[in-house]
């Protein structure tokens, strides 16, 4: 089916692609192509294409990326497990264009849905931290959602206008990814509020709110760190001229090449008149007629002072501990660190990398649960990103009907003693029970629950 595209955008894209507009036209009738990440914070790649059970195919850039092509993907227990995180192809791209170094601390700027944190996140070890930002409440308890589906430990949720990050978090980061809220032109085959919205007035405040928050970004990055400015949209307006002011007005950063997997799935950037960065053909373009995906954009910029001397611990300091919090921990956990433990009242949180770690935050790290009058109730989360260190384990099988009831919110079969125990598939966990006389008392959240 041909989208209606507006009048105005057709003679911008005409004139942006020459002889090949006709090809990007009718790649917008093709259906849109699909694809998931597996989470290797929970599975390798190679453990999980022995157990995958649908098509799949690897995606040229991105390691632990593939196209497919399987219905209800979100109801699979693999899904509800963690392993995997759809995402759309052109958007793994920007993640890929710097090699992240597992001990790095990374920000995202505008994370939500969680696509770009989750890539990111699989690329930082245990020393390594993310900070995942989103402005919008609602948006925020979406971004937080997946991150706790995947299990992930070691990750910041904030809330937050990029300028009030700079208060607290001023030159904290090696990498910052800017994923910059924009006016959608490479969505238009998915989404056609897109379409309908578009307009070359809010690509003009587009691109200025884009220039706002890398200067944020600036305020925030570390001396010789890495800043991936990415958008959804083929407006030179929003990309190719935004970096350029931007190299203007900051002088001791310069537009440096992607990595090669990623150069060799993209097309150069787009000089443009009055453009003034020599090597502006280093932004990378991401087109649906010439690769499978949508449309995106990056370019990556690096501070070209020099690295200061990294800091000491600046690990929040914890409070008394809590004997009613470690005497939980200790029974279900096979081990754990006291020193991680942050308890504020009510939540209690298990944080592992030495980094400030603000009062006012969306989450933080693990969400262990909350301390009520004389016990702790449990956190999804919990299970989620600890599971594997559980005392108690009821491993399923992805066809079980036990699983299947337990997906369903009912209570299952428990060969296991009293206590907490994390219900895994292929050693994932997917959530938790309360076991009492062989019989385990179901926590999945109702959210979740297939209907």
């Amino acid at each position: 089916m041909m989208i209606k595209l507006p009048q105005k955008y057709k003679e911008r894209m005409q004139k942006l692609l020459g002889e090949d507009y006709e090809k990007y036209e009718n790649a917008l009738t093709e259906v849109p192509v699909r694809a998931f990440r597996v989470n290797t914070d929970k599975i390798s790649v190679e453990d999980f294409e022995k157990i995958c059970p649908f098509p799949h195919e690897k995606i040229p850039y991105c390691e632990n990326g593939f196209y497919f092509n399987y219905d209800k993907i979100g109801n699979h227990p693999f899904h509800h497990a963690g392993m995997i995180y759809v995402q759309e192809p052109g958007a793994m791209a920007p993640a890929e264009c710097v090699e992240i170094q597992p001990d790095w601390a990374v920000l995202d700027m505008c994370a939500a849905p969680g696509g770009k944190s989750t890539q990111l996140k699989n690329k930082l070890g245990e020393k390594g931290v993310l900070v995942s930002n989103e402005i919008i409440p609602s948006r925020c308890k979406i971004l937080t959602g997946n991150i706790e589906r995947l299990g992930l430990r070691n990750v910041i949720t904030t809330c937050a206008d990029t300028e009030h990050l700079t208060r607290f978090f001023h030159k904290n980061f090696d990498l910052i990814m800017v994923d910059a809220p924009c006016s959608g032109e490479g969505m238009f085959r998915k989404e056609e509020v897109a379409v309908s919205e578009w307009s070359e007035e809010n690509v003009r405040m587009c691109a200025e709110r884009q220039s706002e928050i890398l200067d944020n970004a600036v305020c925030l990055l570390k001396d010789g760190g890495y800043i991936i400015y990415a958008t959804c949209t083929f407006s030179v307006e929003e990309n190719e001229m935004v970096i350029d002011r931007f190299l203007k007005k900051y002088p001791e950063f310069e537009l440096t090449q992607v990595t090669p997997r990623v150069n060799e799935s993209t097309c150069d950037g787009v000089f443009f008149e009055g453009c003034e960065t020599e090597n502006i053909h280093f932004c990378r373009r991401f087109y649906p007629h010439k690769s499978r995906g949508e449309g995106q954009f990056m370019a990556v910029l690096k501070s070209t002072a020099k690295p200061s001397v990294r800091k000491g611990d600046t690990k929040k300091s914890r409070e008394k501990e809590n004997r009613l919090v470690t005497d939980f921990l200790g029974s279900v956990l096979t081990e754990y660190d006291k020193s991680n433990v942050i308890s504020n009242g009510y939540r209690v949180n298990y944080f592992t990398p030495d980094f400030p770690v603000p009062n006012a935050f969306f989450s933080c790290g693990v969400t262990v649960g909350e301390i009520k009058k004389n016990y702790i109730q449990p956190h999804h989360q919990f299970f989620t990103a600890m599971g594997k260190d559980f005392k108690r384990k009821i491993d399923l099988e992805p066809d079980s009907p036990e699983l299947m009831k337990y997906l369903h919110g009912e209570e299952i079969t428990a060969d296991t003693e009293n206590g907490w125990a994390a219900v895994t598939v292929n050693g994932c966990t997917v959530g938790g029970i309360k076991v009492v006389s062989g019989k385990g008392k179901n926590h999945y959240p109702k959210g979740l629950r297939l209907k």
